[in-house]
């Protein structure tokens, strides 16, 4: 009886212990960017949660919606095609990455070329947490557009409004230069000289009269 009794514990041990998952499995990053309100919030499984401001890709430069996994860490990388330091890279898509930017100033809004920027120390936490849990257990997911629609037709009107105002003084100009000036007429027949006597068509006046020949 106590042998069926062991053999029922060692099962039921051996049972729980192929159920249980590890705690280094359960760990894992879960980064979610918000394109539209250029915000990105990191939580982990073992209870860490931040929320940071972001540059997204500006205009002509779009961040790819989607969810990834970081396909490589680069401490320390450059961009040669930009010409750019990019720290802390948590490459997510061919050359797209989550990393440092020195321009903090436009942190909220969309600035980069398609990458997330990210303050330099919130940058260098994200790239400790991926490192810590493995890239296997993060995930990556990018959503929304950026709200950038006011200041394209900003631009716009301001480029419609500089046309108007140059085709109005050209065509002010050309008219000028149509339109007959009357004033400088008169002043240059009176200013003309006198055509001398012997000119052909000329017939001077006389107080007696014309001669006729």
């Amino acid at each position: 009886m106590r042998r069926v009794f062991g053999l029922l514990a060692a099962l039921v041990l051996s049972l729980a212990g192929s159920l249980a998952v590890p705690a280094s499995a359960q760990a894992g990053v879960d980064v979610r960017v918000d394109i539209a309100a250029q915000r990105i919030q990191v939580t982990t499984t073992d209870g860490e949660a931040y929320n940071w401001a972001i540059s997204s890709g500006r205009k002509g430069f779009r961040s790819p919606n989607g969810v990834y996994r970081p396909t490589r860490l680069e401490k320390n990388w450059y961009s040669r095609k930009y010409g750019g330091a990019m720290p802390n890279a948590v490459f997510f898509r061919g050359g797209y990455a989550i990393h440092g930017t020195t321009a903090v100033g436009a942190l909220g809004r969309p600035a980069s070329h398609g990458c997330i920027r990210l303050h330099p120390t919130n940058a260098a936490k994200l790239f400790a947490l991926v490192r810590k849990h493995g890239a296997g257990q993060t995930k990556i997911a990018l959503n929304g557009a950026a709200n950038d629609g006011l200041s394209q037709f900003a631009k716009a009107s301001g480029g419609t409004k500089s046309k108007l105002a140059k085709a109005k003084e050209r065509a002010a100009i050309a008219q000028q230069r149509m339109a007959p000036n009357w004033d400088a007429a008169r002043g240059q027949i009176l200013l003309r000289p006198a055509l001398p006597t012997g000119a052909f068509g000329y017939q001077p006046y006389m107080s007696s009269g014309p001669q006729w020949r």
